[in-house]
């Protein structure tokens, strides 16, 4: 890997801390202490991965994950101490695509990095049944995109993995377990919070009054149920 990672954060500990972990896994870095910083480093040193803190001096992440989502689909591994499932949600929405929360674990970090980066190097294979079709959901696995009654709605690739598993196993209750795992091969229980937010913001993006595919079963998982069930 010849692409830095960029580290966007102002706190000299945790900046250090992050870099002495980077440094041994050789991966390359760069660091920004600023949003104006990050922006110029994300222009001119085109970084494989961000990692973002949220409270910078001079702005808010929110602002600089919606203007790099605007032009780039780098992967942005948040690392914020807002740890409100509304703050998660929110970043997730404006187009981050994973969230860690301070304090956290470097082996975490780490963990979420290799994911990400495996994304960018080794593309999703497309799928033997290249559409699959229920009700008004269609999904192209060849392309990894997503409609909702012909119109393309756009998904992080947490959520497109998640809507992908299920979509394997219609009619099936998935564990909490096996869904952290579809996401990071080496997740925790205590990731689940995390599962929780992105099937938040995945049914905010799948679901409305009339349109309903995703069935929560308490303390178990979650369900993609047929969309004709009902009459079955």
């Amino acid at each position: 890997m010849t692409q830095p990672i960029l580290i966007v954060e102002d706190d000299p500990a945790i900046t250090h801390f992050i870099q002495m972990a980077l440094e041994l896994q050789h991966y390359p870095f760069e660091h920004a202490r600023s949003g104006k910083e990050a922006y110029e480093k994300l222009l001119t040193s085109k970084p494989i991965l961000m990692i973002l803190d949220l409270g910078l001096p001079d702005m808010d992440g929110q602002e600089i994950i919606t203007k790099t989502r605007q032009w780039s689909s780098i992967p942005i591994i948040v690392v914020s101490a807002r740890g409100e499932e509304h703050d998660k949600i929110q970043a997730l929405d404006a187009g981050a695509d994973d969230y860690v929360t301070k304090p956290f674990s470097m082996d975490e970090l780490l963990a979420r990095i290799r994911v990400a980066l495996r994304r960018v190097q080794h593309p999703l294979h497309v799928q033997e049944q290249p559409t699959f079709q229920n009700g008004p959901l269609t999904i192209h696995y060849d392309a990894n995109r997503v409609f909702l009654y012909e119109e393309e709605i756009h998904l992080t690739p947490n959520e497109y993995i998640l809507l992908e598993t299920f979509s394997k196993h219609v009619g099936k209750v998935l564990t909490h377990n096996f869904l952290l795992k579809s996401i990071w091969q080496d997740a925790l229980e205590t990731d689940l919070p995390n599962l929780r937010v992105f099937m938040t913001t995945l049914r905010k993006k799948l679901e409305n009054p009339h349109v309903k595919l995703i069935q929560t079963h308490i303390r178990v998982g979650y369900r993609m149920i047929h969309v004709d069930e009902r009459s079955e």
